[in-house]
């Protein structure tokens, strides 16, 4: 990174959001583009949610675990607000403050797509939780990793067969839940084009990750200026 671009960051941070479906490779995304970043010179700081912080990992084992029995809506999404006030407290926010680049596997987006669309609660009941707990803090830019739910759900049924682990709440739902998830993402980013861009997950990593890039260097390069 130049040091004209260097300097603009330290001045303000930048936050940057990767959301879709499970199964389709927020993770491995994620950790690629942290490493193009860092090799770009930029200070990079990457979380998830729910988690992020020792509280919220907490909370995402009660909220994603098979085992816990059935949360109600209302409930699922306090807690998924919960993990999420104590990762802004502790992470995103300071590292902001400090002018790094902050790259979150999920944040507030999802909450609209899972519980407002998924859960059927609405978008005025998450909003109300958004405002109180997120307020200004909201994503420079979201990337919407993109694929139908039924090839989605295979995905993550197939990584949670070669890990021998149990499948959580979220993946044991049915198909039309994944749907409406899916259909609340897209609605999220017809809404708001400017910062939330949809990226095809269909495709081979490295191809999807070529996209991803070109996203995130044009928003550093506008930032820079």
């Amino acid at each position: 990174m130049s040091q004209q671009s260097d300097h603009s960051l330290k001045r303000r941070g930048i936050f940057i959001t990767l959301e879709g479906m499970d199964g389709t490779g927020k993770s491995t995304q994620l950790r690629l583009l942290v490493k193009h970043l860092r090799e770009r010179g930029c200070r990079v700081v990457a979380t998830r949610e729910p988690g992020g912080t020792r509280v919220g990992e907490q909370v995402r084992g009660i909220l994603l675990a098979s085992r816990t029995g059935k949360l109600a809506p209302l409930t699922e999404l306090a807690l998924m607000y919960a993990a999420r006030a104590q990762n802004l407290e502790e992470v995103v926010r300071p590292a902001l403050a400090r002018g790094e680049v902050v790259i979150s596997d999920r944040y507030n987006d999802a909450s609209f797509a899972y519980q407002g669309w998924g859960r059927k609660l609405g978008a005025v009941a998450v909003w109300s939780f958004d405002q109180a707990v997120c307020g200004p803090t909201q994503p420079d830019l979201t990337i919407v990793l993109d694929l139908n739910a039924r090839a989605a759900l295979k995905r993550a049924k197939r990584r949670e067969l070669s890990r021998n682990s149990v499948r959580g709440r979220f993946e044991a739902e049915g198909l039309r839940f994944h749907e409406r998830v899916r259909a609340g993402y897209l609605v999220i980013a017809r809404n708001d084009p400017r910062r939330v861009r949809v990226v095809r997950a269909d495709r081979p990593v490295p191809e999807v990750q070529a996209e991803i890039r070109k996203l995130v260097d044009a928003l550093l390069a506008r930032r820079s200026r």
